[in-house]
């Protein structure tokens, strides 16, 4: 890999001043690199499951002007952008933060209100049209409604979902709804009050159940239910999840464990697919195959008389890399092109520098790939699992569910 010494030197050769000292900001950046170390194959899917994303279609075109900067290597066109506003939680759940918590990131060093809408812009001109808030926990972010109002403004911009744990939603939902929020993934991995305190170290079960029923009656037009299976800890109550479907209009999503730093990832912990689908068709009938988009990261399932739906996320046993159209900017500004890669890139640095939109473009879409960072030279798929496993990463609450 060149130096960024080596790298400043060419760009000096190339490039006018102000575009040098754009460049000079933007490869601040964290860089490490992923172990290489071949995943044994111990953890094949049955065929009965099993789907291929090597041969996914690609993305319809989006109607707002494309732009290069968010086409990869591969073809794929990046038009969803996950935005984490905060890296506090009033929850503690095991798999998301360790039992000790995690360095916070200073406040002054976390993306204001104004640059993450200026960052936001910049990428629904680009062409992206869904944008997702996490954290964290967003909602306990003061001026989550001002964000949510001005996001929604942005032309272009066809979707504003949110990933929230739900605790303190219910009471925030009219107002977020009329700011133009359209879609909510409420985090639930247990339907027993006493294991969801145990799971997550705080109480608020019966708040996160009442913030599923307000979102319904309030007509979102996407409610998703985001339940992290665990074995010996909730993988019994995955059919209790099914019988939500039947008379709530909700998605299910079981999503097998990943590791990410402090949450002492186990393979043994590890539901997979397919042995989640064998408990479902055991116990209902008329469990049919939806068809998926092809940037889909669920795979998506119905059941006869059944109000809602059910879906698994299946990144560890069956990746889908291939129709992958995500893009991640975290609470401090960096911006991170894969859930599991350790690559990211600081777009706060150079805000804060003076770089205009120009500029930023240009690190986003030029600058980059000299280092292996940016869209360009984003990988084909992601490490096997236990390479995942290995390799440094920040905790998920860092980077935002």
């Amino acid at each position: 890999m060149m130096p960024l010494r080596c790298l400043s030197e060419l760009a000096r050769r190339r490039r006018p001043d102000r575009t040098v000292d754009a460049m000079r900001v933007g490869l601040q950046c964290l860089m490490s690199t992923s172990s290489s170390t071949k995943a044994p194959d111990t953890h094949r899917l049955s065929n009965t499951y099993a789907t291929s994303c090597a041969n996914v279609p690609e993305v319809a075109p989006n109607e707002t002007p494309l732009s290069d900067m968010l086409v990869d290597s591969f073809g794929r066109f990046h038009n969803y952008l996950r935005i984490s506003l905060t890296e506090r939680c009033n929850l503690r759940c095991q798999y998301c933060m360790p039992a000790e918590g995690v360095e916070l990131t200073p406040n002054s060093e976390l993306l204001s209100h104004d640059e993450i809408i200026r960052i936001a812009d910049l990428f629904v001109t680009s062409g992206v049209d869904k944008i997702r808030l996490t954290g964290g926990e967003p909602t306990i972010r003061k001026d989550i409604e001002d964000i949510c109002m001005h996001l929604s403004e942005l032309k272009g911009l066809k979707t504003l979902a949110m990933t929230t744990n739900g605790l303190v939603l219910s009471r925030k939902l009219p107002r977020l709804k009329e700011c133009g929020l359209s879609a909510l993934n409420i985090s639930l991995d247990t339907l027993v009050p006493a294991k969801f305190e145990f799971m997550t170290r705080r109480k608020g079960h019966s708040k996160v159940m009442e913030s599923i029923d307000t979102a319904i009656e309030l007509g979102f037009k996407s409610v998703k239910v985001n339940c992290v299976v665990m074995r010996g800890i909730n993988d019994e109550e995955i059919c209790d999840f099914v019988e939500l479907t039947r008379y709530k209009p909700i998605n299910v999503r079981f999503i097998e464990f990943m590791p990410f730093d402090g949450n002492v990832w186990n393979v043994k912990k590890l539901v997979s697919y397919a042995e989640m689908m064998d408990k479902v068709r055991g116990r209902f009938k008329g469990v049919e195959r939806l068809q998926d988009h092809p940037s889909e990261t669920a795979k998506n399932f119905k059941i006869d008389g059944h109000a809602g739906t059910i879906s698994f996320i299946t990144s560890m046993t069956e990746h889908f890399c291939a129709g992958c159209n995500r893009l991640r900017l975290l609470a401090d500004g960096n911006l991170k092109v894969c859930l599991f890669g350790p690559s990211e890139v600081s777009l706060r640095e150079p805000i804060r520098a003076g770089v205009d939109d120009a500029g930023l473009r240009e690190i986003i879409s030029a600058a980059f790939k000299n280092l292996n960072l940016n869209v360009k030279r984003k990988k084909a798929k992601h490490a096997g699992m236990f390479d995942i496993a290995k390799t440094a990463n920040r905790p998920m609450i860092h980077i935002g569910g």
